[in-house]
């Protein structure tokens, strides 16, 4: 790929059949937004600058884009309406004029077919400049091609054109080669046009007919045919939605159990691309594993689980956990019912049992933590035992302060550690106590009031 080509992404359309106050762009497929997935992959073909043209006032997408794309050449142009693929590429004028002007290339692509990856835009690339081409139209065979533009032939098979579906008649509608919508285009050949394209009836601008009026210009056309027809895919409303979101589910969770990853049922379980998942590990039933999590070998994920931005170390078991950028060291037994907040990390072999929170908390080998308690901003040793009901109190109202707790330490039941405070190696707490003071090591910290038994209090009362 040439640094002086660039990418255009039509993201400015709207779709009422998607019933949303977001971009049609912005529908998630696999928890991101469809438009992110085609700028990754326009971004990791390596064209020099990828330009996406969004809607007028647009926030959202661009917003979107900053946050996935940082320092990357990622650039946006409005839309003022949406008036026809050849009209949002005009937006993006300036930069076509600077790419003709050092003898780029131009990939167009739509901003909701997230299925369109970088393999497949470079592959088409290397047949547009190896055949010399002006124009190269990425195409896809697919049983059902109700409502895509049709790639039309000659007698000797030769590409002259594309017919839209509203523009076909019984004959072209049974052709199953379909265009992709995405192409390769010289620039300047596409400067040549776009600003002398007459509008359609409708007032509408078509990159179709721009490629038809080049090739009756003497453009040389042709078509890249894709290995894969899901590349073409994507959702004009709801329903359509959720089978994308069933079949990229599916096609990531079969590669997960070809790479070795024990999945028995997929009834509830996602895996977003992008996950690592070692081998012999069980993902169980209504697992989410979200972002870039790492998952190591042998560990039980599950059921009901979601691990998020994560690290989770070999022979780990998290059953009902909720995990969020956090780190969870080998041989931890997690679960059930156990939120781990970020910025935590949770030491080999220890134990989190029902009902806690960990909140930007480092818990050290062999911690018991089995029930009922809340460790937030806290610095555990090892061996430590939690009994229930234990809070680590962190937050005075007006700032947070840590809790540091030595190695071997016994936290009776209820206690309450009011931040600042350090429990020394060694140390007992006694159960229902509020710690507000340091104990030392080896010492039991005892800090509650004397019990009083008032005799015969409910008769007087």
């Amino acid at each position: 790929m040439n640094k002086n080509d660039i990418a255009v992404i039509m993201a400015g359309g709207t779709n009422m059949y998607l019933k949303s106050g977001l971009p049609p762009v912005m529908a998630k497929i696999m928890g991101k937004p469809m438009i992110l997935h085609v700028t990754g992959a326009a971004v990791n073909s390596g064209v020099g600058k990828v330009v996406t043209v969004v809607p007028a006032k647009d926030t959202v997408i661009t917003e979107s884009l900053k946050a996935e794309f940082p320092g990357k050449p990622v650039f946006t142009v409005e839309q003022n309406s949406p008036l026809g693929t050849a009209n949002a590429v005009l937006q993006a004028y300036e930069y076509l004029k600077d790419c003709a002007e050092s003898d780029g290339n131009v990939l167009i692509l739509n901003g909701d077919t997230p299925f369109m990856d970088a393999n497949t835009v470079c592959a088409a690339y290397a047949s547009h400049i190896n055949s010399g081409n002006d124009i190269t139209v990425i195409t896809a065979n697919i049983a059902k091609p109700f409502g895509y533009g049709r790639i039309i032939r000659d007698t000797e098979r030769k590409f002259i054109g594309i017919i839209e579906e509203q523009d076909a008649d019984s004959d072209v509608k049974r052709i199953t080669e379909i265009s992709s919508g995405t192409y390769w285009f010289k620039a300047k050949k596409l400067c040549e046009i776009i600003t002398t394209l007459p509008p359609r009836a409708n007032g509408h601008y078509n990159l179709v007919d721009a490629i038809s009026i080049l090739i009756e210009l003497g453009a040389r056309a042709d078509t890249f045919f894709a290995s894969r027809s899901d590349i073409i895919l994507g959702a004009n409303n709801r329903i359509q939605l959720m089978e994308l979101n069933e079949y990229a589910k599916r096609q990531e969770i079969e590669f997960h159990l070809s790479a070795g990853v024990d999945i028995p049922f997929s009834d509830g379980v996602i895996i977003e691309p992008g996950a690592e998942i070692g081998i012999d590990t069980l993902i169980l039933p209504g697992t989410i594993i979200k972002g870039k999590t790492k998952i190591g070998k042998n560990c039980v994920i599950g059921p009901n689980s979601i691990i998020s931005d994560s690290v989770i170390e070999d022979n780990a078991k998290l059953n009902n956990v909720q995990c969020y950028q956090s780190v969870v060291k080998s041989g931890a037994d997690i679960g059930p019912f156990v939120h781990i907040r970020p910025n935590s990390v949770i030491g080999n072999g220890v134990h989190l049992g029902n009902f806690v929170e960990v909140k930007n908390s480092n818990i050290d080998t062999g911690t018991k933590v089995s029930h009922l308690t809340y460790v937030g901003d806290s610095d555990v040793g090892k061996r430590v035992n939690f009994g229930c009901g234990t809070v680590t109190v962190n937050y005075t109202g007006k700032a947070k302060y840590r809790t540091v707790i030595g190695d071997d330490v016994f936290i009776g039941c209820n206690t309450n550690l009011v931040a600042p405070v350090k429990v020394g190696n060694g140390a007992y707490t006694a159960a229902g106590s509020t710690i507000t003071e340091d104990v030392p090591e080896d010492a039991l910290g005892i800090a509650r009031a004397r019990q009083v038994n008032k005799i015969g209090w409910k008769q007087k009362k």
